[in-house]
């Protein structure tokens, strides 16, 4: 159910690029009460674009996020929902076709930009709305398509880059995890074979000792997901944790969740105790999954489109869950609070 607006409140709402907050039929979220709250309920903010990504917090408190457009020509935005007003505005028209995003610690916006003629980048998106890219390449080849990041509490930045849209040649043998140093040099931490390897990542994240890398596996099979026949041969889709070793690169590999062939996870998040937050996009069972470190499912959060990402706020926000799905922005009010590796808690 989406809200109905007055006339003049409609032409406010299309001015100012903002719909107020409203619930929808959907399945009850279920699981563990110390996570949801008696009656909880995921809200509608925002449900204008074409395929939104990257929930972000920012320092102030402001949720940015991605839209993504999927025609070769589309311009990519990142818009921003402010929670003390619930108007959602564009903060940047022409993102280079941004997905993942996150705040450092000194407040810069760090994104992933992909292929489908997008920047194909890791970037940094300055106050004015510009896009100026930090990665473009490894060892003389251009990335593929970089998806989501994580910036760990040392100031490093792990970022993944795999394909999954885009008519542009792909120079790389492997997609793989980069790390990003606070010196600019680029490391390979992921191979895509062997009892460690990462056939084709996607959601990234970082737990809140700082010592495990978690890693989403979805690999669909396909390079371009706009075309017919793509998906022949596809691989693993699971849910992984690495050891985080003290120069940054990456130990034994651990599989918390294994989806079979079902599409496993794309973003994620943690909260202080350590619980991941999964935007899991099985097509038979999709929504927010919450796991322990371990990979036992406690909670599961139905979202009414497939989700991408999601990222807790903070402040008065630091319980609320805000999600990306489909074409939206939502949020959840919970019992728990969000850890943000960049951000005093």
């Amino acid at each position: 159910m989406t809200t109905r607006l007055a006339p003049s409140l409609l032409l406010m709402a299309l001015i100012v690029g903002t719909t107020c907050p409203s619930s929808f039929a959907a399945d009850a979220p279920t699981g563990d009460s110390s996570i949801l709250p008696k009656n909880a309920e995921l809200e509608e903010l925002w449900n204008e674009g074409e395929f939104t990504e990257g929930v972000a917090v920012a320092p102030d408190g402001t949720i940015y996020f991605s839209d993504i457009a999927f025609a070769e020509d589309g311009v990519g935005r990142i818009l921003k929902f402010d929670p003390k007003t619930e108007a959602t505005s564009v903060f940047c028209k022409d993102s280079g076709k941004s997905n993942g995003l996150m705040f450092d610690k000194n407040g810069r916006l760090l994104g992933c930009c992909g292929a489908m003629g997008g920047l194909r980048a890791l970037v940094e998106v300055r106050k004015d709305g510009s896009v100026h890219s930090l990665v473009k390449e490894f060892e003389g080849k251009r990335l593929n398509s970089p998806n989501d990041l994580v910036v760990h509490p040392n100031g490093s930045v792990y970022f993944t880059d795999p394909r999954y849209a885009g008519d542009e040649s792909v120079e790389m043998d492997v997609m793989s995890v980069y790390r990003l140093d606070t010196d600019g040099s680029v490391h390979r931490v992921t191979k895509s074979k062997g009892k460690n390897g990462i056939e084709k990542p996607n959601g990234v994240h970082v737990s809140p000792d700082g010592k495990t890398l978690y890693v989403a596996e979805t690999n669909n099979g396909s390079l371009d997901v706009r075309k017919t026949g793509g998906r022949d041969n596809p691989g693993r889709m699971t849910l992984n944790a690495f050891r985080i070793k003290q120069n940054g690169s990456l130990g034994k590999k651990t599989v918390l969740v294994d989806f079979g062939k079902q599409t496993g996870t794309d973003g994620m998040t943690i909260d202080t105790d350590g619980r991941i937050y999964a935007a899991v996009r099985q097509p038979e069972r999709f929504g927010i999954i919450v796991y322990t470190p371990k990979g036992k499912e406690l909670a599961y959060i139905p979202t009414p489109d497939l989700p991408t990402n999601c990222s807790f706020g903070i402040g008065d926000q630091a319980n609320t869950l805000f999600v990306t799905a489909g074409k939206g922005l939502y949020r959840i009010k919970l019992k728990t609070t969000g850890f943000h590796t960049t951000q005093k808690q």
